[in-house]
């Protein structure tokens, strides 16, 4: 079921390649990045205001952390961004010597954790991982990923879940909730091959269901606990790339698009894409975690 839901389009910036975003409850802000321009917005939907911070590399997930600080997923690793300052300083490099591949689809997990995703920057297979970062350590998790997506964690910290978007599938894994880290075998959640469909960002809600934007599609799907379609929402760009719930009740699912790859022709036709849209929802979902140290 595909629901003709309403949703409004927020600021009037638009992304070449919208992606990241996250809720900041305590400043009541937007958190999402710009990969290909290299640029963090922090918006303020209730004033329609967004402020940009550029630094120049590919920049794709924050997390937050403390004494108002965010950790940034940058092409050469971790950046710690002072928000009182706007001070940038290098906290650890993840493949600073590779050019050939940026950070990608990133969460903060379970066990005062950080899942870091890289790909290839021109899509190359297999170029890419996924790292477990705690307290400073950086582990690889899963190598040879093409596009790491869909990373989320449930709210008792026992699952995650995870997509290489071009394999069309989204797998679930059980963690350790006070590292972090996987203690069984990933298992099929989601297979959307048989609707050729691309996973990309995901988020959970408060009843533990999985919202998941599909890139190429249009819409965010959902899906419960057991993996089953409950129904989808519709909006008006074709490149969907990550939810996240926010507002001050939580009860707004927030998505990110983008219009990269996309010629004049296509973009007049979808004059939305790049947009974040705001969908007022029924349930409320889940805080994003914050780092208790680094």
């Amino acid at each position: 079921m595909t629901n003709a839901h309403p949703f409004t389009t927020i600021f009037q910036m638009r992304c070449e390649l919208g992606e990241g975003i996250i809720w900041d409850p305590e400043h009541q802000e937007l958190i999402w990045f710009d990969i290909n321009r290299h640029v963090m917005c922090i918006g303020k939907p209730e004033h329609n205001t967004v402020e940009l911070v550029g630094f120049g590399e590919p920049v794709a997930a924050g997390f937050f952390a403390p004494e108002n600080n965010l950790l940034i997923a940058s092409a050469s690793g971790l950046l710690q961004f002072d928000r009182t300052t706007a001070a940038i300083t290098r906290y650890r490099e993840i493949e600073a010597n590779n050019p050939l591949t940026r950070s990608n689809d990133s969460r903060t997990a379970p066990g005062n954790a950080i899942w870091f995703g890289t790909m290839g920057r021109k899509l190359e297979t297999s170029l890419g991982c996924v790292y477990h970062v705690r307290e400073g350590v950086v582990t690889p998790l899963f190598e040879k990923t093409s596009i790491p997506n869909a990373t989320c964690f449930s709210q008792d910290g026992t699952t995650a879940y995870f997509a290489d978007t071009p394999k069309q599938a989204i797998t679930k894994i059980q963690l350790d909730p006070d590292t972090g880290l996987p203690i069984g075998e990933a298992e099929l959640f989601v297979d959307l091959s048989g609707e050729n469909l691309f996973p990309d960002g995901a988020v959970l809600d408060s009843a533990g269901r999985l919202w998941n934007a599909q890139w190429g599609a249009g819409r965010v799907a959902c899906y419960d606990e057991k993996g089953v379609f409950v129904k989808a929402i519709n909006l008006p760009a074709s490149k969907l790339t990550c939810p996240c719930f926010g507002g001050k009740d939580l009860k707004t699912l927030y998505v990110t698009s983008a219009f990269d790859g996309m010629d004049q022709e296509e973009r007049q036709a979808e004059p939305e894409a790049g947009a974040v849209f705001a969908i007022e929802m029924d349930i409320a979902g889940c805080p994003e975690r914050r780092l208790s140290t680094i």
